[in-house]
């Protein structure tokens, strides 16, 4: 008997995590439909492998990987902003006087030191 770690987050700050009882040489497809994730939150489609990706404590894996004791499947859905991309429009909206090695002004000193 496998116990095993089903984790989903459908929004941000919001997790689904369930724990499975199951039978030595389940795959991840037949866990995740064990579960009953797929059919509460239909927006999950591994079909599509831009939509939607499966890991294994944080290492991709493929639906018919044979999973062991104490594995973690965690769906991960695809990124709406690119990281970098919203790192720079939150540095441009609170402005530069209030961020990074700027935020720190001694008195008299020229700016940015």
């Amino acid at each position: 008997m496998n116990h095993i770690t089903v984790m989903y987050s459908p929004a941000p700050r919001v997790v689904h995590e369930q724990l499975l009882p199951l039978s030595a040489g389940t795959t991840v497809l037949e866990a995740l439909q064990q579960s009953g994730l797929l059919s509460k939150c239909p927006e999950i489609n591994l079909s599509q492998p831009d939509a939607f990706m499966v890991f294994i404590w944080g290492k991709k894996t493929s639906p018919d990987h044979v999973l062991r004791d104490l594995d973690r499947i965690e769906i991960c859905r695809a990124l709406t902003v690119d990281p970098k991309v919203a790192r720079r429009e939150r540095f441009q909206k609170q402005g530069s006087s209030r961020a990074g090695l700027f935020s720190k002004r001694r008195v008299g000193a020229k700016p940015g030191y």
